[in-house]
Order: C-alpha cells, then structure tokens, then sequence
C-alpha cells in the first residue's frame, strides 16, 4: 500500500479495531489513514475529490516522515508545499478568494520578547488577525530562537499567543505573493522555524488557547512540551486550499500523534478538540 500513488483508507466498522483479524489488522496498519464512521469517510473523500494533487502528496510525505531526521524531512515538505504553490489546484483555490486588501504597514513587532532571568517568553503579538502568521512574524520569531541557540544561560522557553487565539495559521493575505516557489523554497530552508524549534526543544514549552490552526498547531508540535487550556482547538486545514502544511506539519505532529492521525487530520480538515488532543499526545498537559 505505501507504494501506491493515491490515499489509501481503511473504514474499520461492526466492533472496531477490537474485533479485527490479524490480516485485516495488518491491512489497516498500512494505510494512510483509518476512520471508523461514515462521516469521517466522507470528508476524506471530499477533500481528495477536491484536490486529489495535493492529497496524494501529504500521504506521500507522511509515509516516510518517521524515515528520516528532522531537518531532511523539513526539506521535504519545503519542497512539496512549492512544487504544489505553483500546481492547478492551489491557483483554483487562490482565485476563488475575495479580494482583500494588502497587509497595512504596522511599526509594532508582531513578536514579543522577554527574558525573565533564565527564561525567555516570546509571544505572538498580532491580536487582531488572531496572530496570523506573516512574514514579519516569522522573522521575528528567526532572531529570537537565535538569541536562544547563542545564550545557553537561557533554561526555559515559554511560546504564547496574545489575544484570542494562539495562532489561526498563515495570514491569507501574503498567500500568493511570493516572487515564485523556488524563492520560497529557499526562504523557508533558511527561516525555518521548525528546525529552530526542534533543535533547543527541551527547553521550549508552547502554551495555546484558543485557535491553533495550520501553523499554529505545526510549529506548538515542536516544543518539548505543549500546554493546552481547554478553550484549544487543532486545525490542519491546507489540503482544502491545493496545499500541504507548510511549517513543519508532516514532521511535528507524526513525532507525537502518528502518520495515519496527522493524515485524519490533513484529509477531514475538521477540528480537533483539546481533551482528544491531549488523549492522542498532541499536548502534554490540559489547563483551565
């Protein structure tokens, strides 16, 4: 089954995984992705109907997500996300979006830094577009893991969100600006926020609330641990635009909840409470 181009689904019914033989355990271990309603199995069939292009490359990559080390696998994904910026279905989805107006020059750094004797807090600090990530954004966030990677007097790392969410993934008004998808491809590679947070995730803890959508919940997924209140929700929502999660998503979260639920969760495009959330390892600790 990993050899085939397309997704491949197991519907799992009358009893569950509980009842299953041993065959049709193995047959339900390889596929992509595993549903045990119709509802599910309907979703995922209507996001793959929609873009059967962008589908068939976030199985792709999931299937191999485990193989290979952190920053190859970045690379991976960098490299899906542009070849499918430049692909029939992401055009679709980009035309069919109302005009909006381009981002207004704001002199506020989207990003909050603090050190508080050994600990740096960092927030994201665009309330208003519940903290969207842009690219002023991701490059604040650059400098501040850099301070982190230099000063290793610096012991705990505290991610938060201001306002009302944590983050509701990328702004949607720089989607479709880049000069092309190599330039991105290479921007990416060398602002990568994934690696960064990776790399000194020990020290890192994410604290989220509220909306924690594309790469509000890919990039969290990298911290050693991630908090939870019980307002979080979980959202991959990129296949639905001809994409796939561009910030570390097809890394992060198979390192905490599997290939096949990070699949669930690309293909249905719904919404992942924070109590299930947490049941599935993709937070550590549920708050009030």
């Amino acid at each position: 089954m990993s050899q085939l181009p397309c997704p491949t689904v197991a519907l799992i019914e009358r009893g569950g995984r509980d009842q299953l033989s041993a065959v049709a355990r193995t047959i339900a271990a390889r596929a992509d992705v595993v549903v045990e309603s119709h509802d599910d199995l309907a979703a995922i069939l209507a996001t793959i109907t929609r873009a059967p292009l962008a589908a068939m490359m976030l199985v792709q990559l999931l299937r191999t997500a485990l193989d290979v080390d952190i920053p190859t696998g970045l690379i991976h994904e960098s490299l899906a996300y542009s070849t499918l910026q430049s692909g029939p279905e992401f055009s679709r989805w980009l035309a069919d979006q109302p005009a909006r107006a381009a981002p207004a020059h704001d002199t506020t750094s989207p990003v909050d830094v603090n050190r508080i004797g050994t600990r740096l807090d960092i927030v994201l600090d665009r309330p208003a577009t519940h903290n969207a990530f842009s690219a002023r954004m991701r490059d604040g966030l650059t400098e501040a893991l850099a301070m982190v990677a230099a000063d290793t007097t610096i012991a705990e790392v505290v991610l938060r969100g201001r306002g009302p969410s944590f983050c509701s993934g990328g702004d949607l008004r720089e989607f479709g600006t880049t000069p092309d998808p190599a330039t991105a491809h290479a921007v990416r590679s060398t602002r990568s926020i994934g690696r960064s947070l990776a790399e000194h995730a020990a020290r890192i803890r994410a604290e989220v609330h509220g909306g924690c959508v594309g790469a509000g919940v890919e990039l969290a997924a990298f911290a050693g641990t991630v908090t939870a209140r019980s307002d979080a929700f979980f959202q991959l929502p990129e296949v639905g635009m001809g994409l796939v999660p561009g910030a570390g998503g097809t890394v992060s979260l198979p390192r905490r909840i599997g290939r096949q639920r990070t699949a669930w969760l690309g293909l249905t495009c719904a919404r992942l409470d924070a109590t299930t959330a947490h049941a599935w390892g993709l937070v550590d600790v549920l708050t009030p």
